[in-house]
Parts: structure tokens; sequence; C-alpha cells
């Protein structure tokens, strides 16, 4: 699938694996739309890489339309990568046994709410609109790549909420691949292990921290670099024989209980 000359949307593009994913669709020819919560950082990116930044929070249907209708302004839309997300930790029960230290109702929802059915938000819009295109050579009209984790076959102790909803972004990926099919759009997934982003901090202690989180590593024995998730991102767009698929880009790691 060409890339050149057509728009993409990348949520949670301001910073981290979106902002990798951003630059290089921007170097593959693409107009990109930058979504994202933080505004500033957006909107310095999309400067940079000659996008738009739209603020935009996933789970909101009018900001997502408006994140559309920026990219469908500037371009035919082909490409979607959903990177946005958040995390929280925290056991399913606490240690006296008492309803009230149980693990909170309301920010499990809230992770459901922004990892899942956020992601599932930007596809069902973006790919309304992405079905009018012209389709090419080979019959496509676009391609969406969503970001579940690692944590979704692997998850941790105290991952519930997390490895509940990048599970859920993982169950979507046939469905979705098998729904957008009738109009040529492709849907893949990607689970990332653990990649070198902002979440780390900064530091010697960051760089320590790191350090040990890599000798858990198969191979390479390091963190991965966001630039190696967008390369995966990318390929998944443009390579037209990829669909429905989940793949891992960990290293080998497999995750212990903690």
């Amino acid at each position: 699938m060409e890339i050149n000359g057509s728009s993409a949307i990348v949520t949670g593009g301001a910073s981290g694996l979106g902002e990798a994913t951003a630059r290089l669709l921007a170097q593959r020819g693409a107009t990109v739309i930058v979504a994202d919560l933080n505004a500033d950082a957006g909107e310095a990116l999309a400067k940079e890489i000659g996008g738009q930044f739209v603020r935009t929070d996933v789970s909101s249907t009018d900001d997502v339309m408006a994140a559309v209708d920026a990219a469908i302004a500037k371009a035919p839309l082909f490409s979607v990568v959903n990177c946005a997300g958040i995390g929280w930790a925290s056991r399913t029960i606490g240690k006296d046994g008492e309803y009230g230290s149980a693990h909170d109702l309301d920010l499990y929802r809230k992770v459901i709410e922004v990892n899942l059915v956020g992601t599932f938000n930007v596809c069902r819009l973006a790919a309304s609109k992405m079905s009018l295109n012209t389709p090419d050579a080979d019959g496509s009209r676009g391609a969406i790549v969503n970001t579940a984790s690692v944590a979704a076959e692997d998850g941790q102790i105290g991952q519930v909420a997390y490895s509940s909803s990048k599970g859920g972004v993982v169950g979507l990926t046939l469905p979705l691949a098998r729904d957008l099919s009738a109009v040529g759009i492709r849907a893949n997934c990607i689970l990332p292990g653990l990649i070198d982003t902002p979440i780390y901090g900064t530091g010697e202690a960051s760089e320590e921290f790191k350090a040990r989180l890599g000798t858990g590593v198969l191979f390479p024995k390091r963190l991965g670099l966001s630039e190696e998730f967008a390369s995966l991102a990318v390929e998944l767009l443009a390579n037209s024989y990829i669909n429905a698929e989940s793949i891992r880009i960990d290293a080998g790691i497999r995750m212990p209980p903690k």
C-alpha cells in the first residue's frame, strides 16, 4: 500500500511509540495528524514533521471525528496507528479482606475505556471514512495498526486492568479485519515488550533501572527502541499481504509473574 501522498492518524502521537511512528510516516511522505492530549508536545512535533496536531481524547466520539476530518482535509486517509493508552498497577484485593481494599472499579473502567474502547472508537470512525477512498490496484482503501502489549499474554501481578484492556485489543484484531475486509481495509496489532519510552524517566537512576530490565530480555539484552516499533508499524501499513495478525516485538521476552 502506498503511503506517500496520503494522510495518516497516529493517536498518542506526541511522544514515545506514537512520536516515532509519526516521524517515520512523515518521512515516507504522509501528512500526519498527531492526535494526543499533550498540546505542547503535539504542536511542536506536528510543526517539525509538516503535520497537524488535533487534541484528541480517543474515548470521545467528537474528538476522534475531528481528527479524522482533519486528516481527510489534507489527503486521502489510508493509515491509522493507535498508540494512545494508559497504565495502572493495582492488585485485585487488599491484605485486610475488606471491600474497600479491593481494586478500584472506576480505575479499572478508566483503563478499559481508554485502551480498549478508545482504540475501537478510532477504528470504527476512521474506517468509516477510509471506506470511501478510491481503492488502489490491490483493492486497498487503507490499513489500521493497533497497539496492545505483551501484557495481553504475560500479564504480571497488579496488571489486571492493563492486561484486560490489551487482551481486548488483541481479541478485536481478527473480527475487525474480517469486518473491514469487505471494503478493503486491513487491521493488524502489535504487542510491544519493554520499549524505551519516556515512561521510564531520565537520568542516571533511570538508565540503571532500564539496564536491569534489559537483563531479563532473551536477546538482544536491552530495551527496545521506539524506532523499532515504528518500523514494524509502518511495514504493517505498507505490506498489503499482512492482515489480521497480532505480532510481538519483544526480543523474545516472556514476562515473569512480577
